[in-house]
């Protein structure tokens, strides 16, 4: 039987833990399948407009930033810690992920000259420090105001500020505004999304932003003293909510996750709010939480246990290996071919390299976690 609660004002929220953990297992699962030809839809991004289940991994991880900013923000402001101290504490933070961002783009080649500037860890860098330092200087009602107030910046960028002979107000493939932009400011520094533009880019880090700070703002909620064993409700209400505004907004504005458009904004915190909703019953108020300790385990050094799995990922493609008929494989490929492939077929072989990934990073993670090893990052 699950313990009564009787104050979750106090207590840590295991299902931000959990939320944290299963997103970045999700992460895992999406960016290493066993072949990119032979991928469930699903587990791809969708190919320009529209939705997939991999479309919601990133915004709800940016989600969490925000939701972990106040936790971690609130507790150094109530110390009265100098403003200096605190913005020391994020500059190094910021460097230190958009750093590792570096890395993770130029690793194994370290092609400098090319490298692709942005990417995952550098846009949750440039996201943490933006929205830490509004959170530090603004009220609720401020936050909320940057919140709205950046998505329809973005709106009104990309419908009103044309691209020279395109035009304005477009949101198909190489004709945006943001792309257009991004392939100024970054050419030669995108990788192999050179043509395409940044999903990483300039523009459309504004949204991004708001995405982040929508998890500040449902941090502060869930401190509210009021109606604690409603709160589960209202969340999935305001999920629900803000799901059907982004998809009314989508009719004007495109659900997009390349250009990160404020309706895919609006339509991903709507479904992060749903998710987290019945995580925070069943884990903080119904305390069923023996299930959810796995994610706890990869929430616990979450960005590591990300950098780590693409770090190995790349490697196992830089080995080489020769097979029967001469020809030469790399050591993912190989592995994949004569173990998983001949087991399940193309495509749940696919699926089921992906999944061992994950559970040998479980499995790795849950030693750091059994012998208190936390890299902060």
């Amino acid at each position: 039987m699950p313990e009564k609660n009787h104050d979750l004002q106090k207590e840590r929220k295991v299902s931000i833990d959990v939320f944290r953990g299963a997103t970045i297992a999700g992460m895992i699962l999406v960016i290493n399948p066993g072949s990119w030809k032979h991928i469930y839809p699903q587990l791809r991004h969708a190919d320009w407009h529209g939705l997939t289940f991999t479309d919601l991994i990133y915004p709800f991880f940016l989600f969490i930033v925000g939701m972990s900013i106040h936790f971690a923000f609130k507790k150094v402001l109530e110390k009265n810690i100098p403003v200096k101290t605190l913005y020391f504490k994020i500059i190094k933070r910021t460097i230190l992920l958009f750093l590792l961002g570096l890395f993770l783009n130029s690793f194994p080649e370290f092609d400098l000259v090319n490298i692709r500037i942005m990417g995952v860890l550098q846009r949750i860098a440039v996201c943490y420090l933006i929205v830490s330092i509004i959170y530090v200087h603004t009220s609720l009602s401020g936050q909320i105001a940057w919140t709205a107030g950046l998505m329809l910046i973005y709106w009104a960028i990309m419908e009103w500020i044309p691209v020279p002979g395109i035009g304005s107000g477009h949101y198909e493939k190489y004709q945006s505004f943001a792309t257009y932009l991004d392939q100024i400011l970054l050419k030669g520094h995108m990788g192999y999304y050179e043509k395409l533009g940044e999903p990483e880019g300039v523009v459309s880090t504004l949204p991004s932003i708001s995405s982040t700070l929508f998890g500040v703002l449902t941090a502060q909620f869930l401190m509210i003293r009021s109606f604690q064993d409603k709160k589960h409700i209202m969340l999935a209400l305001a999920g629900i909510a803000f799901s059907f505004v982004g998809i009314i907004w989508g009719y004007y504005l495109p659900v997009n996750k390349h250009l990160w458009t404020s309706s895919y904004v609006m339509v991903t915190t709507g479904l992060a709010l749903l998710v987290y909703s019945g995580l925070y019953y069943l884990l903080d108020i119904k305390k069923y939480r023996l299930w959810g300790h796995p994610f706890i385990v990869f929430g616990s050094n979450a960005i590591t246990v990300y950098i780590l799995s693409i770090v190995v990922a790349k490697i196992l493609q830089t080995i080489k290996l020769t097979g029967s008929d001469g020809t030469i494989y790399n050591l993912k490929s190989w592995l994949v071919l004569n173990t998983f492939n001949e087991l399940f077929g193309n495509l749940n072989g696919s699926l089921a390299y992906a999944i061992s990934y994950v559970l040998l990073w479980y499995g790795i993670m849950w030693i750091f976690y059994k012998k208190r090893i936390f890299i902060k990052i």
